[in-house]
């Protein structure tokens, strides 16, 4: 069970602040909960369910969990798709480098 929320988390790029922020559970439990590998209550899992955007039976699912998408993010997968292999690289290194700042 640990070891899916962590998947999920990085499927996502989210750091267990981000998953705090977006279950409502306390950092410190979070931490706590997935550093000593406590398996966490239904409750608090059906929060972290929430939080990810899933349901708890596609948590438990073998299946990969389809991420819907914003606007936004399909307008940006249109233009990332008309890139070349090597203006990709190129932006991912400059995605590194702004995101370096904020973490």
């Amino acid at each position: 069970m640990i070891r899916r929320i962590h998947a999920l988390c990085e499927e996502r790029g989210w750091s267990v602040y981000r998953l705090a922020k977006e279950t409502g559970i306390a950092y410190s439990t979070l931490c706590t909960m997935l550093r000593k590998t406590y398996a966490p209550s239904i409750y608090t899992l059906s929060r972290i369910c929430s939080g990810f955007g899933i349901t708890l039976s596609q948590f438990f699912g073998s299946e990969p969990v389809a991420l819907p998408l914003s606007e936004d993010q399909r307008a940006l997968l249109a233009r990332w798709e008309r890139l070349s292999p090597e203006d990709r690289r190129t932006l991912e290194r400059f995605w590194d480098f702004l995101l370096s700042y904020h973490t």
